[in-house]
């Protein structure tokens, strides 16, 4: 009974597969940026957002709505760890990295569950949440004025207006469209401003054109090198601990205590399987998208079933090179416009989980918390000690855990 019941539950309509290939149109661009950048296949990683996605909705008993794919937060450490021992090494230090996210879910399970969610009250988790959408919608702003690629820089007149075009078609079509038309806003964004970046000659067909139709991605076998392991499984400290943020982000969009159930320890042990897994075929680790969790909170699409095809899609796309390399020509304007909104929305559900506790958030030691989530989350500050780098949200969840555990709970002063 059980069986039928789930497979009844991916029996989704022509309207919610629509919804998963945007997911993945919103995903893609940021998804093949980090192998480009660390010398991995671009092919090989959306094939392994794809099974990290089904890897993670296996461990989560089908209960989240996310999509997985590549995290820059190992940017840095792969492009050191390949040129000093090869790509082969590298894949072995991820796939420890990834066992390491195992171990502390398997922690958390036997020592932590309860404790956990002591640690991430209103005031800790909005600010959080607000961090990650703060930190992300500079990026996208780049991408609108078209400075985020220096090998490819657009006239910012040129990309500001193609990112509003975009964006105010999404916009539009969302909020005035009756029908299918209505089910497909990002498409209609995308393709409007595909169409207005052609004439400015800032789509590069060539990619499409050099593509074979079909072909099987480069995947890569690891190697293990125990200087590389040593190397790469510090880097994991800093996506691990933002991974707290990301369950938090997409549990207040979908209105859900995901730290609760499927519980956070069954979160650790997905991604940290599914970068684990990434790695043994030549995939870069993977982190629950942002913009993904902008989208479910702008549509109000939560079935995690939907995530799930589009993590079929992705899958099916990487074998179709023509495919995959006409979205990839997508300008970055395109992609920044809607992204501006999908970003912004999260900044608006930090806000929304902080008003939970209106009554106490003007407590002195509430506004300190909050506070100095916001400072060391978006000030440009840097904790490093040895291999080990701590900034953005991962800096701003721990400080924030540790902010609320250690001052005092005493309200300001009243007026005499």
């Amino acid at each position: 009974m059980a069986a039928k019941n789930w497979i009844t539950a991916y029996k989704l309509s022509y309207q919610d597969h629509l919804f998963s290939i945007q997911i993945l149109l919103v995903a893609f661009g940021a998804l093949v940026t980090v192998p480009i950048l660390t010398g991995l296949d671009p092919a090989v990683a959306l094939f392994t957002a794809g099974v990290a996605t089904l890897v993670f909705h296996f461990f989560t008993k089908r209960q989240i709505p996310v999509f997985l794919a590549s995290s820059f937060a190992y940017t840095a450490p792969i492009m050191v760890a390949t040129q000093t021992w090869g790509v082969p090494a590298t894949l072995g230090g991820l796939v420890a990295a990834g066992v390491v996210y195992m171990a502390v879910g398997g922690i958390v399970y036997w020592k932590g569950r309860n404790i956990i969610q002591t640690l991430f009250p209103p005031v800790v988790a909005g600010p959080i949440i607000m961090v990650i959408g703060l930190m992300l919608v500079p990026v996208a702003v780049s991408m609108a004025l078209g400075k985020s690629n220096p090998a490819h820089l657009i006239p910012q007149g040129i990309g500001l207006m193609i990112a509003v075009i975009s964006l105010a078609t999404t916009t539009l079509i969302f909020l005035l469209a009756r029908g299918t038309l209505k089910l497909i806003p990002v498409i209609c964004g995308l393709t409007a401003g595909y169409l207005v970046s052609i004439p400015f000659g800032i789509v590069d067909f060539s990619i499409v054109a050099d593509a074979a139709w079909v072909a099987v991605p480069n995947f890569t076998a690891p190697q293990f090198n125990i200087d590389a392991v040593a190397f790469l499984i510090p880097a994991a400290v800093a996506p691990l601990i933002a991974h707290f943020g990301d369950v938090l982000a997409i549990g207040e969009a979908a209105e859900k205590d995901y730290l609760k159930e499927p519980g956070i320890h069954r979160t650790l042990l997905g991604n940290g399987a599914a970068n684990t897994i990434a790695a043994l075929v030549g995939g870069p680790p993977v982190r629950i998208y942002a913009e993904i969790t902008g989208a479910v909170t702008v549509f109000k699409k939560w079935p995690p079933a939907v995530m799930v095809w589009a993590a079929l899609f992705a899958m099916a796309l990487s074998f179709l090179g023509k495919l995959s390399a006409l979205i990839r020509s997508i300008p970055d304007p395109v992609s920044g416009g809607i992204l501006i909104l999908f970003f912004g929305v999260l900044v608006v559900v930090g806000i929304k989980c902080l008003l939970k506790v209106q009554a106490e958030l003007m407590e002195f030691r509430n506004i300190l918390v909050v506070l100095i989530i916001l400072a060391t989350g978006i000030g440009g500050i840097t904790f490093s000690a040895g291999a080990l780098t701590l900034k953005g949200v991962a800096l701003a969840t721990l400080t924030g855990v540790i902010f609320n555990l250690i001052l005092p709970d005493k309200k300001l002063p009243e007026d005499s």
